[in-house]
């Protein structure tokens, strides 16, 4: 076999392993119930915050942690650990992605995506604003 052989070779299983690793390492969306099943494999959870129940942070003693109570969008509630500073206005969100993978009785967040609530509603929303084309309007 020709030199040139071997090592086209060699890139062929170098790629074809490189996109196995990456192919297992990719996290996907699934809920709580999912995460639970597969405790070490990483997931993005979409949910909502529990409206009764409490958002633990302390400054003080931890600035880099706090504890909140998510729903996903099966119903399912789960504490979540964030393993960083809490967002301004978090009690406010319309949506949360949380991403990490469950540990026991818990998921332990590392990274969160936030859906603020929007600044108009269209009834709040000024007249002047409301119906308005933004690819350019025909009433000219």
């Amino acid at each position: 076999m020709k030199r040139i052989h071997i090592l086209a070779l060699v890139v062929v299983v170098a790629a074809i392993g490189v996109v196995l690793s990456l192919s297992m390492e990719s996290s996907t969306y699934a809920g709580f119930a999912e995460a639970s099943e597969h405790p070490g494999r990483e997931y993005h959870v979409i949910g909502t915050l529990s409206p009764d129940r409490p958002i633990e942070y302390d400054a003080m003693k931890d600035a880099n942690s706090f504890t909140f109570y998510m729903l996903d969008n099966d119903g399912v509630e789960v504490k979540v650990k964030y393993s960083d500073t809490k967002p301004q206005d978090f009690e406010k969100l319309d949506q949360v992605v949380v991403i990490g993978k469950m540990k026991g009785d818990h998921f332990e967040a590392h990274k969160m995506n936030l859906k603020c609530p929007s600044k108009y509603n269209n009834d709040e929303m000024p007249a002047e604003y409301q119906n308005t084309s933004f690819m350019g309007s025909s009433e000219e």
